[in-house]
């Protein structure tokens, strides 16, 4: 009996022990397009690892790459990682990927797999500028250099005029026959076994339990880290499609706004669509501070002008421009990049500044005529409690005079007659205060001019 008590108690504490004292890894997956929206999700992991300890950081790599920026906040992140970083190649990683493998401590490939072939090319396959080209290529043999891999064939992946016919490996040079791309006209790209020969990959694996085991992990939980709703939010939000439609709305709704009195519904929507687009970019770092600023000064001449100085002339312009060409500038990273982005940022740009003049017109032929539209900005919505008067009489108003009871910017409330009319000036801003004259009446379209001495 008392062996029986004192085996379970064995046991007990064994598991304790194994609970206590197990390793603990993040797989993290990287798959399919890396774009913008990745950086944040590989940033938040890593720092979520460092607080709490974590063993290791696996990042399951299967793409055929992506965006240049992106992958170098990633590659940025991995490398001022405090945890391990283990890269796990299953089956691909090919341009942007073959940045991020790189710059983990640890490379694994699983059999048949692939890395490099990363120059930057835009969608229909044409090379990049020399410019580009160039930053990607040290990029590459920076980060090869750091986690002590081979710079040469590390360039090799990027830049198809190198060309090579030896290699330093342990120190001993050695004739290389088998790459391909150390041919001019070639770019690198290794199987798994040249990677392994060329000390880029330091190890195979089928699995993640095999890397674990070539690690040397033995008791080891295994935590999956996926994106969270918030990097979801940014990176719908960073869509080119999406942020297009961002800047439509946000165009729209500030001219639209410019042509009403005030401050109303469509600012606001047209604010709140800019704020959106702000602030996925602020986070995808594709926003400096000195894109942000362009952006607020131009929001804040156009407020100016909507609100304190009438009409809309000369600043208000001003305003707009300083806005569109911030808009632009968030468009593109802060870094070399390819006429395929630049295309891309140009493309929503017009698209966003097309699209806001459709939906203007649209908006002046259409919407305005609407029962929705008339409730929302005629004066019948008024009560009658704050002395509302239908247009029903108002053609006795024609020549009386009245006090301007807002500003009237051009268009405002009065008082006349103790009532509480909603009317137009002839153009000119009048303050709140100002006699005034009622001209003409048509309709609800009253007409006022201010009774100057």
């Amino acid at each position: 009996m008392k062996l029986i008590v004192v085996k379970k108690l064995i046991v007990f504490i064994s598991i304790v022990f194994s609970i206590v004292y197990s390793e603990t890894v993040y797989r993290v997956p990287i798959e399919g397009v890396i774009d913008l929206g990745l950086p944040p999700y590989i940033k938040r992991v890593i720092k979520e690892a460092e607080s709490s300890s974590i063993d290791a950081i696996i990042f399951e790599i299967n793409t055929f790459g992506g965006r240049v920026d992106a992958a170098t906040q990633i590659k940025d992140a991995i490398l001022s990682s405090e945890v391990q970083t283990v890269a796990f190649i299953n089956r691909r990683a090919i341009s942007a990927g073959a940045l991020i493998s790189l710059s983990c401590e640890k490379v694994f490939m699983t059999g048949g797999g692939l890395i490099g072939a990363a120059t930057a090319v835009d969608m229909s396959g044409k090379k990049g500028s020399e410019k580009v080209i160039s930053f990607m290529r040290e990029e590459m043999a920076s980060t090869a250099e750091q986690r002590g891999r081979n710079k040469k064939i590390a360039r090799g992946m990027v830049d198809e005029e190198l060309s090579f016919t030896h290699l330093i490996l342990n120190q001993d040079s050695i004739l290389v026959q088998d790459i391909e791309g150390r041919k001019e006209g070639k770019l690198i790209s290794l199987t798994t076994d040249q990677a392994l020969k060329y000390q880029i990959a330091d190890g195979t694996a089928e699995n993640i339990d095999s890397v674990l085991d070539s690690l040397g992990y033995k008791n080891v939980q295994i935590v999956e880290k996926g994106e969270n709703w918030s990097e979801d939010i940014v990176r719908f939000l960073t869509n080119p499609v999406v942020a297009s439609l961002l800047t439509t709305f946000g165009f729209l709704g500030i001219l639209f706004e410019l042509q009403s009195p005030g401050w109303g519904i469509p600012g606001f929507v047209g604010l709140t669509c800019l704020v959106l687009s702000l602030s996925a970019s602020y986070i995808a770092q594709l926003a400096t501070m000195s894109d942000l600023l362009f952006v607020f000064a131009g929001l804040g001449t156009i407020l100016l002008e909507i609100l304190v100085i009438p009409g809309f002339g000369i600043i208000g312009i001003f305003g707009f421009g300083l806005l569109m060409y911030g808009l632009y500038l968030l468009l593109l990273p802060d870094i070399p990049v390819g006429e395929e982005i630049v295309g891309q940022a140009m493309d929503g740009f017009f698209i966003g500044l097309v699209g806001s003049v459709i939906g203007l017109v649209l908006l002046a032929r259409l919407m305005i005529k609407t029962k929705f539209w008339k409730q929302l900005t005629s004066p019948d919505v008024q009560k009658k409690t704050d002395g509302f008067s239908n247009s029903f009489g108002w053609e006795s108003y024609k020549g009386m005079e009245g006090i301007a009871d807002t500003d009237l910017h051009p268009s405002g409330w009065i008082r006349v007659s103790d009532k509480r009319v909603f009317v137009v000036s002839e153009g000119d801003f009048i303050e709140k205060g100002a006699e005034i004259i009622v001209l003409s009446v048509d309709g609800n379209r009253v007409v006022v001019r201010e009774l100057k001495e």
